[in-house]
């Protein structure tokens, strides 16, 4: 991992490729920092989301500027070294916290914020220190090479915290909502791993030769692209999204861990009484209800949420989801064949299904062919 290289850079693609990109970066940081979102109440955590992001794209920005402008690497690659560490370290933090914040409103707090700038500081520092006062040679590297490890420890470290988040938010769409919420955020998951690849590959990248920096720069360009688009997209949905995450914190709580336990017999009592009426509300073929969640078949069964989600859990070894989703399914074969003058779209509707392309993606996941082709091949 070398600390000094001669300059082999080939100038004019390397300012090229930041001409390129910071614009771009320039325009994504303000625009998530000024453009207006719906004037609901419920936006607010996803417009502080977007503006945290703003501000680590503009800062990332300011990065390619002073490399573009001021030819800092050509200059002093001490500096220039110093710089992008200190820059990807805060970034980090900054990104992290902008996606968990999407699904954790109560992420961000002032202690928290304060760990991190001080973790950063202190990084700054040492990097500083590692990079303008040790001697050139065998401890200097080594000093670099630890830096580059912490570096990239933090951003594990960040990225699992999210990744954590994002699965936490899936298990809980999946165990009570009956639409597939979690497709809203898988974006979330997707851009998180890129995103660990990208940042890791940012600061191992600050070491390389220069003639592999302009590769650097122009695959930023499609990652911040993917996040734009992503952000904007989202917005469509995340009111959706929200509603969910507000109406989990709103519902009844789960049963107490120190809750006294209950007898075997008032289990097997609780589970009979569970069986029974949700062997009526099956048969009235109430799961054909668009939107239903598990506190709708609670309320409809006179029972408790916790208990009716661990019986599903337990009997059908499923999700509330899958479980909906397979009921669903097997009540539109029996109209797609018993009521052949019903379109796809009629039997989408009629299912619960919250849309008929989503209805026949899982039908053509479960039964290998579109809901059309199989009634008209079992049909024959």
């Amino acid at each position: 991992m070398p600390v000094k290289h001669e300059t082999q850079m080939n100038i004019p693609l390397y300012e090229y490729s930041l001409w390129t990109a910071l614009p771009l970066m320039v325009f994504f940081g303000a625009y998530f920092l000024l453009a207006r979102t719906p004037d609901k109440a419920i936006f607010d955590n996803y417009l502080r989301s977007r503006r945290i992001m703003g501000c680590a794209l503009l800062l990332l920005s300011a990065n390619y500027a002073v490399h573009l402008f001021t030819e800092i690497r050509l200059r002093d690659i001490d500096a220039a070294i110093l710089m992008n560490l200190s820059t990807y370290f805060l970034c980090y933090w900054l990104f992290s916290s902008a996606l968990t914040t999407l699904l954790d409103r109560f992420y961000v707090t002032r202690r928290r914020m304060a760990t991190h700038l001080a973790q950063w500081l202190l990084f700054t520092l040492a990097a500083g220190i590692i990079l303008k006062w040790l001697p050139e040679g065998t401890t200097q590297k080594i000093g670099l090479f630890a830096m580059a490890a912490w570096l990239v420890c933090y951003g594990l470290t960040l990225a699992r915290r999210l990744i954590k988040a994002y699965r936490r938010a899936v298990r809980l769409f999946d165990d009570t909502l009956s639409d597939d919420i979690a497709a809203y955020i898988r974006w979330l998951s997707i851009f998180t791993y890129w995103a660990v690849i990208f940042g890791v590959g940012c600061g191992l990248l600050t070491f390389l030769p220069d003639r592999y920096i302009f590769l650097w720069v122009f695959s930023s360009i499609p990652f911040y692209v993917y996040l734009f688009c992503s952000y904007m997209n989202y917005l469509l949905f995340y009111e959706q999204v929200e509603r969910a995450l507000e109406a989990d914190a709103l519902t009844e709580p789960a049963v107490s861990d120190n809750a006294p336990e209950l007898s075997a017999a008032m289990q097997t009592s609780i589970r009979a009484d569970i069986a029974a009426r949700l062997e009526e509300w099956i048969a009235a073929d109430k799961y054909t209800r668009p939107g239903l969640t598990i506190t709708d078949v609670a309320n409809d069964l006179l029972t408790n949420r916790t208990y009716l989600s661990g019986y599903i859990n337990t009997t059908y070894d499923t999700t509330f989801r899958e479980w909906i989703t397979r009921l669903r399914i097997e009540y539109a074969k029996r109209l797609l064949l018993g009521s052949p003058e019903l379109t796809v779209q009629d039997v989408s509707e009629r299912s619960g299904f919250q849309s008929t392309s989503h209805f026949i993606r899982i039908f053509k996941e479960r039964t290998a062919c579109p809901p059309a082709k199989w009634r008209k091949s079992v049909s024959e």
